[in-house]
């Protein structure tokens, strides 16, 4: 049972970062002028919100709850960037660095479950494959901002 806690705690923790994942690209789809981009966002929102029912899926059968909410330093960071944007105003090149530093840190939390021994199995499956996933938006979103700022 210990395994099992363990891996609810490691995919609740993760689902925060993809719900933090959710969030900012909602507000980068409301906040772009530029109508692929818009698509773009929004695309990975429901990406976003497929990992995160899956992830949350996973947690229920190791016997943890569904996670719906947010990290702290993700909602100082939305907080941060909306007060940015009231003076600055928000450009595309400042929407695209929100949301590569957002993809970053997914990353990140992507990597520290894959090296928590208890994701095993049809889990971990899921896990790699949205690390993965997440990875290539990185990838995408750099591209995106090469492209703007030339």
């Amino acid at each position: 049972m210990a395994d099992t806690s363990k891996l609810a705690d490691t995919l609740n923790e993760l689902a925060l970062f993809v719900n933090d994942r959710i969030e900012g690209y909602k507000t980068a789809a409301h906040e772009t002028k530029d109508p692929q981009n818009q698509a773009y966002y929004q695309q990975l929102v429901q990406q976003s919100e497929q990992f995160a029912n899956e992830i949350n899926g996973f947690a229920r059968a190791a016997g943890g709850d569904a996670e719906s909410s947010t990290t702290l330093k993700g909602k100082f960071y939305r907080g941060f960037m909306d007060a940015k944007a009231v003076v600055t105003g928000r450009d595309e090149k400042s929407i695209l660095d929100s949301n590569i530093y957002g993809e970053e840190w997914a990353i990140k939390a992507y990597g520290e479950a894959l090296a928590d021994a208890s994701l095993t199995g049809a889990a971990r499956q899921a896990v790699e494959r949205q690390h993965q996933a997440s990875q290539q938006t990185l990838r995408k979103l750099q591209q995106l901002k090469g492209i703007e700022e030339v």
